[in-house]
């Protein structure tokens, strides 16, 4: 639900006691979370309220009451920039409201940041540095998250999956994505704390100082480079060189040599996760912007290759190799040699002429061995005896070789 600015200065008289508004404006923020509003009251001090349109934003609100508590004053003083206070909260049904006193300065766009005089660069990188070198026991007192390099890079790869089951990411994006998140060379480098969330629109600028940093929602330990992306995607090189020169000689730990190349990937990456987030709250209006800037950015990398984000280069399909055909065997002698026989050496373009061919029919081959086959005399049939008539002497019952029970005589005994 959308707040207007009055209804939002309406919530702070209930957050803050004896706060009473005399003007009122809209402030700049992250339009797909939260509402803000810039208040003025009767003693002409200010103040800013930050209202959540739904419930992961109210519990990034309450995460960063948490977050800012754990900042003590000691910790506050050591830094370059101021940070915002809370001054009261409001419960409305689910969501959390919070009012924060008023810190100097002001939002600029990316374009007048890019423009300004070196010192804002500077400015810019000592402020970075500072947030990285926080001690890491504000994240782990408060029970933020912690993520060592390799849970970082596992965790991007399964919010690429995530994005892939939309069928909405361009095919040419998701494989340069996943070949950047699968160089495990990309990926070394020392966590430190990490803002999070930092952009233009939560660095308070006046002159060529940063005055405060807001938006601490987000605050973790993992990789130093989520918070150069919005750099990065300016495409200024020559400032994004001027920060990191600064953010280099601030540092206490070297930063590593891969960092603007992760720097890249997650700005690029930032639009998959605006889609994601643009379908899971049913918003067709942040679906579509997202998918307009995904198929602008396919088509610029296409275009001019974008900016380098894998140490290995991404491998491209390998060509088709399409064997020469064989030139045709020529008739013509080889060069120097003269012409062979019976044939004429070619005159210009006239082919040289074939001669005609005499065939000369082969003589039957005799054989070597003549056989002749040897006559078989045929054999008598059996002469049949007449009928009535026995056989043979061998063959007439009870002769000699008879042996079957035709020639035995049965012969009766007397009884005595």
């Amino acid at each position: 639900m959308r707040r207007k600015a009055i209804e939002l200065a309406a919530v702070a008289t209930a957050a803050v006691p004896g706060l009473t508004p005399t003007a009122v404006s809209s402030a700049p923020d992250d339009p797909a979370d939260f509402d803000s509003a810039l208040l003025l009251d009767s003693e002409g001090k200010r103040w800013r309220v930050r209202s959540p349109r739904h419930a992961e934003a109210s519990a990034r609100l309450e995460t960063e009451f948490l977050v800012l508590r754990a900042f003590a004053p000691a910790i506050r003083a050591e830094l370059p920039f101021l940070m915002p206070t809370v001054a009261g909260s409001v419960r409305l049904g689910s969501l959390s409201t919070f009012v924060y006193s008023h810190l100097g300065g002001s939002t600029r766009s990316v374009e007048e940041l890019t423009a300004g005089p070196d010192a804002l660069a500077r400015e810019i990188g000592v402020a970075l540095a500072a947030i990285h070198d926080l001690p890491r026991a504000i994240v782990s007192n408060a029970d933020l998250p912690s993520y060592t390099p390799n849970e970082f890079r596992q965790r991007r790869l399964n919010e690429l999956d995530q994005a892939a089951t939309t069928g909405k990411i361009p095919p040419a994006l998701l494989l340069r994505w996943e070949h950047a998140l699968e160089d495990v060379s990309l990926w070394r480098f020392n966590p430190s704390v990490v803002h999070g969330d930092l952009h233009e629109d939560n660095l308070l600028v006046e002159g060529s100082r940063v005055t405060a940093v807001t938006g601490w929602t987000d605050l973790r330990i993992g990789d130093p480079a989520d918070d150069f992306a919005w750099l990065v995607a300016s495409n200024e090189q020559d400032f994004v060189d001027a920060v990191l020169a600064a953010y280099t000689a601030g540092r206490r730990d070297k930063p590593d040599k891969h960092l603007l190349r992760r720097a890249a990937l997650s700005a690029e990456f930032a639009l998959a996760q605006y889609l994601v987030k643009g379908i899971a709250a049913g918003d067709a209006t942040m679906v579509a912007e997202a998918e307009e800037m995904l198929a602008t950015l396919a088509s610029d990398i296409a275009e001019h290759g974008g900016q380098p984000i894998s140490v290995e280069p991404l491998p491209s399909p390998a060509a088709a190799t399409v064997p020469a055909a064989a030139p045709p065997a020529s008739l013509e002698p080889a060069a120097g040699a003269g012409a062979g026989p019976g044939l004429r050496a070619a005159d210009g373009d006239v082919p040289a002429a074939v001669p005609p061919v005499t065939v000369f029919p082969v003589p039957a081959v005799q054989p070597a061995v003549h056989v002749t086959p040897i006559p078989v005399d045929p054999t008598p049939a059996p002469a049949t005896p007449p009928a009535g008539t026995g056989g043979g002497a061998g063959d007439a019952p009870g002769g000699p070789d008879d042996t079957s029970t035709a020639a035995l005589t049965i012969v009766e005994a007397n009884e005595r």
